[in-house]
């Protein structure tokens, strides 16, 4: 897959379909005017008619088109000037990108929409679009004999005159590379437990590093115990498939200079454990390593984009399954911190797994750590699907990842971590509970990751929602998302 910007004049490009986003209730820019002339009034017709109206995500098909070299052309609506935003130029995008990729069109040509005064640049612009036919036009069917949904060869983003040529191209360039790093997050929860179990894991992390230049390292169930990495161990000791600590470095900026930690959740599948879940609840956990997935996609654009930062990925992977020797309720575990924790629900397992990763995170030197997990039903229920909650110990490194999901088109809202919070976690026979009440699930699940984080700055995404998708959309592929991809990727960008 390819993707090229150019200034060439929209009518003499020879494409399968040409994509044209237009604002609501707005004239025609003077681009789209001349072509509308071409077609003899053809565009002005349908919007005077009511059959295309711009309104968000809407779209009209030309077919048969012979005045241009190009036969066929997608009208898709950006909805009004006062909303626009990364966020509705992507959903705008991504649902023309799905429309025209159920059949095999090897060349797609895309106008670079023209916003006038509002908060998208022309490169942000050029960037989303270029993400977003990369990921649009991938399915979920890996397993399918017959794919629903056709990839692009070539992806050609047309500018105007206004548009910078060269920020515009390294914008293209950027959003290729994200595009791919979000396929390969998808790609890693799409697939079955069967093929992606910790070592199946690990072992891709190493292709990866090798590929793109990062440092791997994999610690085995082995080292963990020398590691002392009790709580995570007990995670995986129920499950035949033995536990992996998959790590990946990127040393783009000074030695002397701070590091970023990405800490990932990697159940590669959960159960439940001995707290089994029922059938309905357990048939999408191959998702449940999706935080360790985000990882390493951004791993693999942060490298790809040679970011002059220092940057370690950690995903911690285990299988929570159930055997004769499945860690029980009231087992006190010991994390590698030395905190002891009592199980009363071997459901809560990621939380588990994080604690002892996130301690090694802080003793290898972390400046600043971002953990993500599909942690709490409770954090879906506070709110929804699409939104990914964020807990932090710290109000400057907060905003910071606040600015860099709206930079990245992502939606996440600031939830409270009150100390209050904490004391739902108070055990009396250990230094912990794994669980508090039914009340603030995903705050408490917060607040008992910060007992593991020390002083070092911190945030935590909950991505239970956003990070698998249970069906199809017009604008969203179901199955995994590879949300927070982006975000982590301008974080990085973004890193001093």
């Amino acid at each position: 897959m390819g993707t090229q910007f150019t200034n060439e004049a929209i009518s003499s490009l020879s494409a399968d379909w040409l994509v044209i986003g237009l604002i609501e209730s707005a004239p025609l820019p003077e681009a789209i005017a001349k072509l509308d002339e071409t077609l003899a009034g053809l565009i002005t017709r349908l919007m005077e008619n009511e059959d295309f109206t711009g309104k968000q995500a809407t779209t009209s098909s030309l077919l048969g088109l012979t005045e241009i070299s190009t036969p066929r052309i997608l009208l898709v609506g950006l909805g009004p000037k006062a909303d626009a935003s990364l966020s509705s130029l992507e959903k705008a995008m991504m649902t023309a990108a799905r429309t025209i990729s159920t059949k095999q069109n090897r060349r797609i040509a895309v106008q670079l929409p023209e916003l006038g005064e509002t908060s998208v640049t022309a490169s942000e612009a050029a960037r989303v679009i270029s993400t977003s036919m990369v990921v649009g036009s991938i399915g979920q069917d890996l397993y399918r004999e017959e794919s629903a949904r056709h990839p692009f060869q070539d992806i050609l983003i047309v500018g105007t005159n206004s548009a910078d040529q060269s920020t515009c191209e390294q914008a293209v360039d950027q959003g290729l590379i994200l595009g791919e790093s979000i396929n390969l997050a998808r790609e890693m929860v799409n697939r079955h437990a069967g093929d992606i179990f910790p070592i199946s894991f690990a072992d891709r992390t190493v292709e990866i590093a090798k590929t793109y230049g990062l440092e791997s390292e994999v610690l085995d169930e082995n080292q963990l115990k020398q590691e002392k990495m009790g709580s995570m161990l007990a995670v995986a000791q129920g499950s035949d498939q033995p536990p992996r600590l998959a790590i990946l470095k990127h040393e783009g900026g000074d030695p002397s200079a701070p590091t970023l930690a990405l800490v990932g959740k990697g159940v590669t599948f959960d159960s439940g454990g001995l707290s089994l879940k029922p059938s309905d609840g357990m048939k999408t956990m191959k998702c449940d390593m999706g935080g360790a997935a985000a990882v390493l996609g951004a791993m693999t654009a942060i490298a790809r984009l040679k970011l002059p930062v220092n940057v370690v990925g950690y995903m911690g992977l285990v299988e929570n399954m159930v055997n004769g020797s499945s860690y029980k309720l009231g087992d006190v575990l010991t994390a590698r911190n030395g905190k002891t924790i009592e199980v009363l629900n071997t459901d809560a397992e990621g939380r588990l797994v994080l604690a002892d990763v996130l301690t090694l995170a802080v003793d290898r030197g972390a400046a600043k750590i971002i953990d993500l997990a599909t942690l709490t039903g409770a954090c879906v229920v506070a709110l929804g699907e699409e939104v990914t909650g964020l807990f932090s110990n710290d109000a400057h490194w907060s905003k910071a990842v606040q600015d860099a999901a709206k930079t990245s088109g992502e939606d996440v809202w600031e939830m409270p971590m009150f100390p209050q919070f904490a004391e739902q976690l108070k055990s009396d026979v250990a230094d912990l509970k794994n669980i508090g009440t039914r009340w603030g699930g995903a705050i408490t699940a917060a607040k008992f990751l910060e007992n593991f984080v020390g002083e070092t700055t911190w945030v935590h995404l909950d991505i239970a929602g956003p990070a698998f998708a249970s069906a199809n959309q017009p604008c969203r592929e179901g199955g995994g998302t590879g949300c927070m991809v982006k975000t982590l990727v301008e974080v990085a960008n973004q890193f001093k």
